[in-house]
């Protein structure tokens, strides 16, 4: 057998026409303002701390096997208890995509139409999120192995419509126009989060705290049942099945009609093991899917423990932390097309390069931010107004730098994936995109390792925040020893 046979999938148109706003370019982006507000709201923001907190954390305090400690150990111990749950769920979600989304990959770049595969996705994900409507506490409602379940499905299905339509970006416009196109699809991702975080704020959580816009919550919601944060499983669903039906009618899908799946598996299958066997004919794709792994993780952790530090230091509450969510989704929807900005300025690693910086520079003016002070001691704190929420120069100050990190996080999501597409062989970005989602996977543990190693080592949360620069210091230089193709290192053309 030719060994190039399986270097090589079935011929297939490598790239579209028009650009972010053409027909195919916009149906491509509109993708992830139907999809990514399940991320948000379900994974960060919402649901996934309700079920730390108020199922398995207030469960546990309820069951009475806490109650030979003092209250505030019992509280601590139950929200520890709720963060491993989480975090076990993560793992073993990232677990099952690690293993199995490159071979996805592979396939979809020899296999049939891609639309019934996303279909079937987004299907999994509408289904899961809808039945989170019945995740409640005390034993009501769902058992939590059974809410547990759900969040791992619905997480390997997000990994699986990632891949796959990212596999599409290649045909979704013309070349030099991908990294618009790619941005736009995170800043209406993050558009469409923030529009619903309003209408949460506007429906529920003012009502219930200060009797306006309306005398009462909406629809007759329960507040101490938490429906406010339940509903947010249906609202994602019915998101996600509506506004995907422009994508479904006007994307462009670059599968072959009529070829074998079964085939495609088992060549891609052998086609990524042959990949990773001959890793050295790819060095400069590989440098940058190891120099991802470092960055992603650190900015995963950055996200994720960015809220903790907030509520510890700062004393945020719910309606803070929800406007925080609101303020960092709507600057991210400006990343998106920042990004695609820049690299059409500078070029596709130098955006990425900045991009990382800007993190960690804003990551250290964070960590100078305390109660009683910023920027290390320099300023002291003081009220600015007596508001609902953000009253004193900390809360302030914090949440303008909360701003840099959501723009640049999301303008190198977008410049990961541009990159990866200049940097894949053609016809092959499907592959490459499976081994690009095990690189953002496989590795999510050690932004947390660091943090608690550091912490105690140090007994500094501050420190154990900073050791998150180790990553991103790592990811830049390798980033930085990556040659582009000379098509690519154009910023006019790239």
């Amino acid at each position: 057998m030719d060994p190039n046979i399986l270097a090589a999938p079935p011929s297939r148109q490598a790239y579209g026409e028009g650009g972010a706003l053409s027909r195919t370019g916009f149906a491509w982006a509109v993708f992830e303002w139907a999809r990514n507000p399940y991320y948000i709201l379900i994974v960060i923001y919402i649901f996934a701390p309700y079920f730390a907190r108020d199922i398995i954390g207030a469960d546990l305090l309820a069951g009475g096997t806490l109650d030979h400690l003092d209250p505030e150990k019992a509280r601590a111990t139950a929200n520890a208890q709720g963060q491993a749950t989480i975090a076990s769920v993560t793992k073993w979600a990232g677990f099952i995509a690690a293993l199995t989304a490159p071979f996805l990959g592979a396939a979809l770049d020899r296999g049939g139409r891609l639309k019934p595969l996303l279909f079937i996705t987004l299907l999994s994900i509408t289904i899961c999120s809808a039945m989170l409507w019945f995740a409640m506490p005390g034993g009501e409602g769902l058992p939590i192995p059974m809410v547990m379940a759900l969040l791992v499905i619905a997480y390997v299905s997000y990994t699986y419509s990632e891949v796959t339509h990212n596999a599409m970006l290649s045909v979704a416009g013309a070349p030099n126009r991908l990294a618009m196109i790619s941005g736009l699809g995170l800043g209406l991702g993050n558009l469409a989060a923030t529009l619903i975080f309003i209408g949460l704020v506007l429906l529920f959580v003012l009502p219930s705290m200060v009797g306006w816009p309306f005398a009462t919550p909406r629809f007759g919601f329960d507040i101490a049942k938490f429906e406010h944060m339940r509903i947010a499983g249906p609202i994602c669903a019915v998101w996600l099945a509506l506004f995907s039906i422009p994508f479904f009618l006007n994307a462009k899908d670059p599968g072959v009609p009529g070829a074998s799946w079964r085939k495609a598996v088992g060549d891609g299958a052998r086609s990524v093991l042959k990949t990773l066997r001959e890793a050295s004919h790819y060095r400069e794709l590989m440098k940058f899917l190891l120099a991802r792994m470092f960055y992603a993780d650190a900015m995963a952790a950055l996200l994720a423990l960015g809220a903790v530090y907030v509520a510890l230091f700062l004393n945020w509450g719910f309606l803070e932390m929800l406007c925080y969510a609101i303020f960092a989704s709507a600057c991210a929807f400006g990343g998106g097309i920042f990004g695609g900005w820049l690299e059409h300025k500078v070029g596709v690693k130098r955006a990425l390069a900045i991009e990382i910086i800007a993190m960690v520079a804003t990551l250290v003016v964070q960590l100078s931010i305390t109660r009683e002070s910023l920027f290390f001691g320099l300023v002291l704190n003081s009220q600015v107004w007596d508001g609902l929420v953000f009253k004193t120069l900390s809360d302030l100050t914090y949440l303008g730098l909360i701003s840099i990190i959501a723009i640049t996080a999301t303008a190198s999501i977008s410049s990961s994936r541009t990159m990866l597409v200049a940097l894949a062989p053609p016809g092959r970005s499907g592959e490459f995109f499976g081994l690009f989602a095990i690189a953002g996977t496989i590795t999510v543990w050690m932004g947390p390792l660091l943090v608690e190693r550091f912490t105690l080592w140090f007994t500094s949360q501050r420190v154990g925040m900073a050791s998150i620069s180790i990553l991103f210091t790592i990811g830049l230089v390798t980033l930085l020893t990556v040659r582009m193709p000379k098509s690519a290192s154009n910023p006019r053309t790239a």
